[in-house]
């Protein structure tokens, strides 16, 4: 079966944001594990930067992914999923120039969504992590981006650290840039408090994505919360699984015994899309 087209997935992302209802995107870094999440019933998907530096580059997250690296993973998961896909697209790997880029080249790979943040990225020499550029450069940042995108469908989200490098009153100035920008959602990092969330809220209209945090649904739903992000947990523990299978099987146990703990033939048939490849074969190679 053919998979949605790119603006069929952009407007079904855009549908979560409308509806009120908290989504948590399942965290993916390939295209087996956008497979797996869809099957596990997830309704959008999240490719953090700090993950796809780990994956292409086996890196921390320190900005040393390029924009060409990241694209290129994002065009592996949305190849092989229609899972509505957003992207942290960082700082847009540089100056308002370089975001019409970012927007442009990842777009055209397939997100449904992408995040531009205003922290100072890659940290400049002598300087502090957290450091945040100035609230011009962020304006002009997302109204690059808004600029730059072909498919209006695309949500353009504006990240901001604004709470942990300045408190509660840069945040609200931020958010408020953001809004300005006239940006699709805003993402605010930091936030661990209901009343942070209402100060979010207060500064501007739009639909609101935050990390967990422990405030019930029904109060962040009011506050217009619309994705609650879980971070990349899954991630690490695939590392860690796969680190534990290499220490047993070098300490002497065999590949029939770790198969018992591996996906079942059926799980790992998602994961590959044996099913539609079979059909593909019959149709065109038998």
């Amino acid at each position: 079966m053919p998979l949605a087209t790119f603006s069929e997935r952009r407007k079904r992302l855009r549908d979560l944001l409308d509806k009120p209802v908290i989504t948590v995107p399942g965290s993916v870094f390939d295209a087996t594990s956008a497979r797996l999440a869809r099957k596990a019933g997830y309704e959008m998907g999240l490719l953090g930067g700090s993950v796809a530096s780990a994956v292409a580059l086996g890196a921390p997250d320190i900005v040393l992914l390029t924009l060409g690296d990241f694209t290129e993973q994002v065009r592996r998961v949305t190849r092989a999923s229609d899972l509505p896909l957003m992207a942290d697209a960082d700082h847009g790997y540089g100056n308002a120039m370089n975001v019409r880029r970012t927007v442009q080249d990842l777009e055209a790979a397939g997100v449904c969504a992408m995040s531009i943040e205003d922290t100072l990225l890659p940290r400049r020499f002598g300087g502090k992590d957290g450091e945040l550029i100035d609230r011009d450069e962020f304006a002009g940042k997302l109204r690059a981006a808004l600029e730059a995108r072909s498919d209006p469908s695309l949500v353009i989200v504006g990240r901001t650290a604004g709470l942990t490098a300045g408190g509660v009153d840069e945040l609200v100035e931020r958010v408020k840039i953001c809004a300005t920008a006239g940006v699709d959602a805003v993402f605010a990092t930091g936030v661990k408090s209901l009343e942070e969330v209402k100060a979010i809220a207060a500064a501007c209209r739009s639909p609101l994505l935050v990390n967990s945090l422990p405030v019930p649904d029904e109060d962040l739903l009011s506050q217009r919360v619309r994705i609650v992000m879980q971070g990349h947990v899954p991630y690490y523990v695939a590392l860690k699984a796969l680190y534990e299978s290499f220490l047993f099987l070098r300490n002497g146990g065999t590949p029939e015994q770790l198969r018992e703990r591996s996906l079942t033939p059926e799980e790992q048939a998602i994961a590959l899309d044996e099913a539609g490849t079979k059909a593909l074969m019959e149709e065109y190679l038998a």
